[in-house]
C-alpha cells in the first residue's frame, strides 16, 4: 500500500507516492493553471494521481489515503479548503470531490503544517515533541507539530507566523495588514529591499549580478553578493537576518519548541543564514538564563510537502 501526498502550489502541483516508511518512492509534477475552475483542477490532480499509478505498476485499490497540502487555510475535519487565494477558491469541498474519483480517505491541510510535519516525522526535526518549520520563500510559511500533529486552531489557521505583526504600521502586505513578518522575512523582501538600495547606490555587487537591471534581482543575487563581501548587499541581508531572529524570538517565547526549523529557497545560504540568525537572538531573558532550542536547517526540500501530505 501506498499513500498519495499533493503539494498544491500557485504554479505547481506535485503528486508522490510514499511508502509506509515516509520514502518518497515516484512522484510528479505539472502545471496548477490557477484561477481555472475548482473541478477541473481537480480533474488533473485526479489524473496525474493516476498516471503515478501507472507509472508504479499500481491500481487505485493499492492507495491507503491521499493527502494534500494547499496554500492557505484548510479543515481537515470538514475536508474542505476554506481560503486559498492564489488558487482562488474560497470554501471548497476538496474531500467530496476528490472521492468522486477515488475511494478512500482523504485529507486536506495547511501547505506548511504538512511540510512540518514531514521534518518532524522523517526530517531534521524528527523525534522532537514541539517543532516550528518557517518557510523563506516568496512569501513566509510556517507551521507547528505538537507531538506528531499539525497545530491547525480552531479555524485552521494557526501557525501564521508569517502575517504576526512584526513592524507596526509598517509595510503594506497582500493580506491587507501592514508590518507583517512575511513583508521583511522573506526572498520578495530581500528583492524589494536591494531595489530601493539600488537606487541610492547603484555602485554594488547584486546590481552587477543581475546585468544591471534591478528588475533581474533575484534573492539569490542578495545573498551570493553578501557572501563575496559586498556591503550594499550584507548590510540587507544582515537586516533580514535580524527581523528574522527577532520573529524566531518570539515563536521561542510563546512556543518553547524543541527545535524551529528553516526551510524554503533561501535556506540554501546554509550556515551564512544560521549564523547570522543566531546572533541575533538573545540568549537571556530577565537576567536568567532560558532554555535554547536548536535551530536548524530543513532536510527534505522540495520533498517535504509531498511526503507530509501523504503522512496526514
Amino acid at each position: 500500500m501506498i499513500r498519495i501526498g499533493i503539494d498544491l502550489g500557485g504554479t505547481h502541483i506535485k503528486i508522490g507516492a510514499v511508502n509506509e516508511d515516509g520514502r518518497l518512492v515516484k512522484w510528479l509534477q505539472a502545471e496548477t493553471g490557477a484561477g481555472r475552475p475548482f473541478p477541473v483542477i481537480i480533474g488533473d490532480i485526479a489524473a496525474g494521481i493516476r498516471q503515478l499509478l501507472g507509472e508504479l505498476g499500481l491500481t487505485e485499490s493499492d492507495i491507503a489515503s491521499i493527502g494534500a497540502g494547499v496554500p492557505g487555510y484548510a479543515d481537515d475535519r470538514t475536508g474542505r479548503a476554506i481560503n486559498c487565494t492564489n488558487l482562488g477558491w474560497l470554501d471548497e469541498p476538496f474531500r467530496n470531490e476528490m472521492q468522486c474519483y477515488f475511494d478512500c480517505p482523504v485529507h486536506v491541510e495547511n501547505d506548511a503544517n504538512a511540510a512540518a510535519l514531514a521534518e518532524n516525522s522523517v526530517g531534521v526535526s524528527k523525534g522532537c515533541g514541539i517543532s516550528v518549520l518557517i518557510t523563506l520563500g516568496t512569501g513566509l510559511g510556517s507551521g507547528i507539530v505538537l507531538h506528531g500533529k499539525p497545530l491547525t486552531g480552531f479555524h485552521g489557521a494557526a501557525g501564521e507566523v508569517g502575517h504576526m505583526t512584526l513592524v507596526p504600521d509598517g509595510l503594506l502586505c497582500n493580506c491587507g495588514r501592514a508590518g507583517c513578518v512575511e513583508r521583511y522575512c522573506s526572498a520578495t523582501a530581500l528583492v524589494t529591499h536591494a531595489r530601493q538600495a539600488c537606487l541610492t547606490w547603484p555602485d554594488n555587487g547584486i546590481l552587477r549580478l543581475a546585468g544591471g537591471d534591478p528588475k533581474a534581482i533575484t534573492g539569490k543575487m542578495v545573498i551570493d553578493a553578501a557572501k563575496a563581501g559586498d556591503e550594499i548587499a550584507m548590510r540587507i541581508f544582515m537586516t533580514f537576518a535580524h527581523y528574522l531572529a527577532v520573529t524566531i524570538d518570539n515563536v521561542i517565547n510563546f512556543i518553547d519548541p524543541e527545535m524551529v526549523v528553516l526551510g524554503g529557497g533561501i535556506s540554501r545560504a546554509g550556515t551564512f543564514l544560521l549564523d547570522a540568525v543566531k546572533s541575533y537572538i538573545p540568549p537571556c531573558e530577565m537576567g536568567q538564563k532560558r532554555p535554547m532550542p536548536r535551530i536548524e536547517l530543513a532536510a527534505l526540500g522540495n520533498e517535504a510537502g509531498m511526503i507530509g501530505a501523504a503522512m496526514l
